[in-house]
């Protein structure tokens, strides 16, 4: 499975499972792809909701998932795919055939992310495995009694936890596989991911999929 999982910049990620491709935050695609059957947005901060980037990543029945507040906003992309589905945190779906829940994802003792935004991280369903998409977090309570197979999360800092606080994150909720994301452009600096893969146990396999 996690060969079927590309990190591209900051929270840009897709996934393939047979014929469909799930995308999540595509940011500064470098061509159009329209390929993307679904596309899961977590907030509505510049690199992670792209109209732009949308726009170049779906196609004519291409379902846009994103957090209710964001409803208003993701009206701009209605051209671009055929229907938007907008979710709250802590919940379970089941779209089209997608089945994920979704995790609230916001910031303890910053301000850039308020939990009160509804904003969220997803866990896929998919091929038998749980895979977290963490979105803009910090070790959160929500974050830490994730249940999953394989984790994505961020590890830039600033607006998100730190390359430390994401492997506590990880040593806790334990996955089999962790991914670190949002590092390295516009935020965080290559070296994150090393640190991050530093200081996760060893029983768990770190996988740095960014490419610089």
């Amino acid at each position: 499975m996690i060969d079927n999982i590309e990190v591209f910049k900051q929270n840009h990620i897709r996934i393939k499972s047979g014929e469909k491709e799930i995308h999540i935050d595509p940011f500064q695609t470098d061509t159009a792809s329209n390929s993307a059957d679904f596309i899961l947005i977590t907030h509505d901060h510049f690199d992670h909701f792209s109209i732009k980037d949308i726009e170049n990543t779906a196609k004519n029945d291409t379902v846009l998932i994103v957090p209710e507040n964001m409803c208003k906003k993701a009206e701009a992309a209605r051209e671009y795919v055929k229907k938007i589905v907008t979710v709250k945190p802590c919940g379970s779906y089941n779209v089209d055939g997608l089945e994920f829940e979704t995790v609230p994802a916001y910031n303890v003792g910053k301000p850039f992310h308020p939990k009160s935004a509804g904003w969220v991280g997803y866990i896929l369903k998919i091929d038998g495995k749980r895979i977290y998409v963490a979105g803009d977090t910090d070790t959160t309570k929500e974050a830490m009694a994730v249940n999953c197979d394989i984790a994505l999360v961020p590890v830039g800092g600033t607006y998100t936890m730190n390359a430390k606080q994401a492997a506590k994150l990880i040593n806790t909720i334990k996955p089999e596989i962790a991914v670190p994301v949002h590092y390295g452009g516009v935020v965080g600096k290559e070296k994150d991911g090393i640190d991050f893969q530093k200081s996760v146990d060893k029983s768990i396999k770190v996988v740095l999929k960014i490419k610089f």
